[in-house]
């Protein structure tokens, strides 16, 4: 590479093995589409990395001629258009190494949450995943990382040893609690902000099996349902971890049979101990009322996508959420009003859930890290699919009457990974707490002065 601002074909031909790709290339418009189709991609140069030394060579191409960086795996959170700049995809760098002996596995940065599963399952070990193994496991892993067995186990942010990086100007570092770590609090939590992950070593859990799974009522008991299951959280152990949800499903064939079309509340149930013990844990719920159809039972690890049982095709989809302090009785009603029967048949959320937090998720880690949401007792996520633009209008709104009806009980914040389309600095700002914040702004300007790395959920430099 020249001192010079090389042109992105010298670029292309000199220091990347992957490929390069303009607008028009054949190749395009494939590889700039992610899961979330809702975000349409169009980045002047992109660069299909196949291993370190790609996204080395292309963020010192970015240094040098100042264009700004983006980085894909899967797409899943992809809920922003990347515009102009650079991106560079690592779907290709897909290659998972377990060590049995220390209970921890090498995760490249493409890698999805199913080839962990996958690789760890003959030693009886699984990964912190969240409720779809089809995410890819390092942007969900910089921020926090909310995992299905999160009140169990905390956030995969949590079991973290080590990242390999490259910083934005070009250097590949390692960062872990000894090493680099103000650069490792930072990527614990605070996304993309401070460099281009392309590995983490993270530990792994000792367990193969679930008993898990989705209890599912016709809609007329949503409005007992709810104030049923706040109450049966009360009392259930720290591992006990669950969800509930009232859900509008389409006609689809990637549904069960019996859940095709309809209006629906659903507690999807996920508990790491004795399967027995977690049946009897489960009982009350399935005395609140008459169960349409009952998906509880014990599962393998590698199945953990039977319990939420999310889209596994690409779809546009709008996603939001926010933290709450707790589900008071004024809390339910809202949610109902807001989200459950009486909002009517022209409601155009997909979904609304309410998810338990508490147990391990309130805990402090071991070693500091940047998230910020152990002090929610609950998380509302609204997700939305918007095909055209009457209906992401109607999305839009729906979204918005819901957060603004349930925020006299929320914290103020929402999670990095869920957030949704990101605002102003105000809006980016609430994936942390004011402290934090001002931590990740004084790190970016250690790291990325010139903010190269500034699409999606960034913060600007202090």
């Amino acid at each position: 590479m020249t001192a010079t601002h090389p042109t992105p074909e010298l670029f292309a031909l000199s220091d990347v093995d992957g490929p390069v790709l303009r607008p028009g290339d054949p190749a395009y418009a494939e590889e700039v589409t992610g899961f979330n189709l809702s975000a349409l991609h169009t980045p002047e140069v992109v660069v299909g990395a196949t291993g370190a030394h790609d996204v080395v060579a292309a963020m010192r191409w970015a240094s040098a001629t100042g264009t700004p960086v983006a980085v894909q795996a899967t797409g899943h959170g992809a809920n922003f258009p990347i515009e102009r700049g650079l991106l560079i995809t690592t779907s290709r760098m897909t290659d998972v190494r377990v060590d049995p002996a220390t209970r921890t596995a090498r995760i490249d940065a493409g890698a999805k949450w199913s080839h962990v599963m996958a690789a760890g399952a003959p030693y009886g070990l699984a990964g912190l995943c969240g409720t779809s193994t089809d995410a890819g496991v390092v942007g969900y892993t910089l921020g926090g990382g909310l995992p299905v067995l999160g009140r169990a186990y905390g956030y995969a942010a949590d079991l973290v040893r080590s990242f390999e990086v490259v910083t934005p100007d070009g250097r590949l570092r390692e960062a872990d609690a000894r090493h680099e770590p103000e650069l490792f609090w930072a990527l614990r939590g605070g996304k993309g902000n401070v460099g281009v992950v392309t590995s983490l070593v993270t530990a792994l859990l000792p367990l193969s099996r679930v008993y898990g799974g989705g209890l599912y009522w016709h809609a007329e008991h949503t409005a007992a349902l709810l104030p049923a299951w706040a109450d049966w959280n009360r009392s259930v152990p720290d591992e006990m971890c669950s969800m509930f949800s009232v859900m509008r499903l389409p006609p689809i064939p990637q549904l069960p049979p019996e859940l095709r079309g309809g209006f629906w509340a659903r507690v999807a149930i996920a508990w790491p101990g004795d399967a027995a013990e977690g049946e009897a844990l489960v009982g009350p719920l399935r005395q609140i009322a008459p169960i349409a159809v009952d998906m509880v039972g014990e599962t393998a690890c590698t199945d953990l996508d039977r319990i939420h049982m999310e889209p596994q095709d690409p779809l546009p989809a709008r996603e939001s959420c926010m933290l709450l302090r707790d589900l008071t009785p004024e809390a339910v009603d809202t949610f109902l009003e807001q989200a459950g029967p009486a909002a009517g048949a022209a409601y155009p959320l997909l979904v609304a859930s309410l998810r338990h937090m508490g147990g391990a998720l309130s805990r402090p880690a071991v070693v500091e890290d940047a998230v910020c949401a152990r002090d929610a007792r609950y998380f509302l996520e609204a997700v939305g699919i918007m095909p055209a633009p009457p209906v992401a209008e109607a999305v839009e709104q729906a979204t918005r009457r819901l957060h603004t009806a349930m925020a006299p009980y929320g914290t103020g914040r929402t999670m990095v990974n869920i957030h949704g389309t990101p605002g102003g600095a105000d809006d980016i700002a609430r994936a942390w707490t004011p402290e934090v914040y001002a931590r990740l702004r004084h790190d970016k300007a250690t790291y990325d002065p010139s903010n190269l790395l500034r699409y999606g959920h960034a913060v600007t430099p202090a």
